[in-house]
């Protein structure tokens, strides 16, 4: 079998994507299509929307984080048994950093490379035949990256539509579907992007109200007849399961995995945790929020990222998760990434301003009152052994938080040296005592 696929992008942030991609993806899995979703860019969140919608794992798919080869893996095992295949971008379509050609974080680099068309998602709000120039600028940018179509979102009215279309018409761009403004189908979000799907009770009839709204406003048909067939080495690599992983993937930083596991603890990589099983690795959840230990017949424990800086003062009153987790490191490694490094701290001043203690396993501390967006890709050298990797390694992944450091811990030392995708250093990004190591460094891949 041979999978389908396309893009839907969109020149900007908050231009609908996500919604359009939801209610696509409802509305085929309702037809019978067998489709599969993912997303391009560093994002915990849309995966775990995309894989209700679908019934299927979500992925990310980062062409700055990931190697080539690890790329075509994953869309390998994604699309196996699959009809179709929809990457919703991040951002803008052409929205990256500079740098090596095909490696710039953009879904366009996705779009050229697998020879899949976009889908563009215009928010003609405020305009009218401005957004037929919108639509031939971006059609016109890159020869190697093909506007299959147009979808315009939050439409005012139908003479607004007819406006808008007689100005599309003679970029020979298909208009492919009018949504009209409905505040209703807006999903709730949150300082980190949407509030997450496992914390919607009414999922299920939020994804119907999307399907039907897309069986209704897009042209289903057309745009399943621009999706193309997947090219290149995408299609070429061995499925997951009939091999060993890509050396890129993480390698597990042992064989029996305690990963907290809760709505504080959230944002782990579907393609990290599949890559440590398919090494041979166990992962045992335990959930912090229950007040639960990591699993004493564990050898490591993993403290993802989420939002502690929402349940601070739950996780505080969790003695047995605190001292289990001390006892816990006294023999073993422990590792938190972002919102587990924070919980590994002395100390978390909540959005009132009220401090909460933690851990207290390195000796930084964090607030999430004084807040400041830190935002951005990073590459991490390793400098010891860690459960990130081995020392030497080069690791890619990015930072996306509000908290920012109030303390650093005088005994604690630095295990890893990180710069962002221009090469400049980045401070304050972790630390290390004994076994325990943190950093508000979130790793997607091994670079080498």
């Amino acid at each position: 079998m041979t999978a389908r696929g396309f893009i839907v992008s969109a020149p900007r942030s908050s231009s609908g994507k996500t919604t359009i991609t939801l209610g696509l993806l409802a509305a085929l899995a309702r037809r019978g299509v067998k489709v599969r979703a993912a997303k391009s860019g560093p994002d915990y969140i849309d995966p775990a929307f995309h894989a209700s919608a679908t019934g299927a794992k979500g992925i990310n798919l980062d062409t700055w984080a990931m190697t080539p080869s690890l790329i075509d893996e994953l869309i390998a095992d994604t699309v196996r048994n699959a009809d179709a295949l929809v990457i919703e971008g991040a951002m803008g379509l052409f929205d990256g950093v500079p740098g090596t050609p095909g490696r710039s974080g953009a879904a366009s680099d996705l779009a050229a490379r697998l020879g899949l068309p976009v889908l563009l998602v215009l928010d003609v709000s405020g305009q009218s035949q401005s957004a037929a120039a919108v639509a031939a600028g971006f059609a016109a940018f890159n020869p190697s990256v093909r506007i299959g179509g147009v979808v315009l979102n939050r439409l005012g009215s139908e003479r607004h539509r007819s406006l808008i279309a007689d100005a599309l018409a003679p970029s020979g761009i298909p208009l492919l579907g009018a949504i009209p403004r409905d505040e209703t189908l807006v999903l709730p979000e949150r300082h980190l992007g949407l509030v997450q799907a496992s914390e919607h009770a009414d999922l299920t009839q939020r994804l119907e109200r999307l399907a039907a709204m897309a069986e209704r406003h897009l042209d289903l048909d057309a745009i399943m007849s621009i999706a193309t067939p997947l090219r290149g080495d995408a299609m070429a690599v061995p499925l997951a399961g009939d091999g060993p992983p890509v050396r890129a993937i993480l390698a597990p930083p042992g064989q029996r995995i305690a990963l907290a596991a809760d709505t504080a603890f959230t944002f782990v990589y579907a393609h990290v945790l599949d890559g440590w099983r398919r090494a041979g690795a166990e992962i045992v959840p335990f959930s912090p929020m229950q007040d639960e230990a990591p699993p004493d017949r564990c050898d490591v424990c993993w403290l993802p990222g989420g939002y502690p800086e929402l349940h601070a003062g739950r996780l505080a009153a969790a003695s047995g998760f605190l001292d289990g987790l001390r006892r816990f490191a006294r023999t073993r490694p422990v590792h938190g990434e972002c919102g587990g490094y924070m919980v590994l701290g002395e100390g978390l001043e909540d959005q009132h301003g009220v401090r909460h203690q933690m851990a207290g396993l390195l000796g930084h501390a964090t607030s999430f009152a004084k807040r400041r967006l830190h935002l951005g890709y990073r590459q991490a050298k390793l400098l010891v052994d860690t459960p990130i990797g081995a020392v030497g390694d080069i690791v890619r992944g990015h930072e996306f938080h509000h908290a920012s450091t109030i303390s650093n811990g005088a005994d604690d030392e630095p295990f890893l040296d990180v710069t962002d995708a221009q090469g400049r250093t980045v401070k304050d990004m972790g630390s290390r005592r004994g076994f325990v190591s943190g950093t508000f460094f979130h790793a997607i891949a091994r670079e080498s």
